[in-house]
This record gives structure tokens, sequence and C-alpha cells, in this order.
């Protein structure tokens, strides 16, 4: 099967469904806004768009 353009079979990761209420699992850019998603490493979190790293306290 192709995939789409833009299509992210994956986008499931990123949200939790308990019962009635959804949240997210993975943090939103500050810089890019809603829908860029940053991966988590062990001691930060990057964005894969702009480049932004935010480390872990």
């Amino acid at each position: 099967m192709a995939s789409k353009k833009g299509f992210s079979p994956n986008i499931y990761q990123y949200f939790k469904v308990e019962g009635d209420k959804i949240s997210r699992v993975k943090k939103n850019c500050s810089r890019c806004g809603k829908g860029v998603y940053m991966s988590s490493h062990k001691d930060r979190h990057t964005c894969g768009k702009c480049g932004l790293t935010e480390f872990n306290q």
C-alpha cells in the first residue's frame, strides 16, 4: 500500500485515550506550534522541524 503524502500511521502513538478523555503523550514544539511534536530522548526533547532542543532538569 502506497502511503499518501503527509500521512503518518504512527500518529496514534501521540495520544492516549482514557474513557472519554484524550491526552497528548508527546510535547508540542513551542517554536513551531500545534501539530509539530518533539521527540523524547533520555535527557532532552528535540523538534525535528526547527531543531529546538529543551533539556530536562
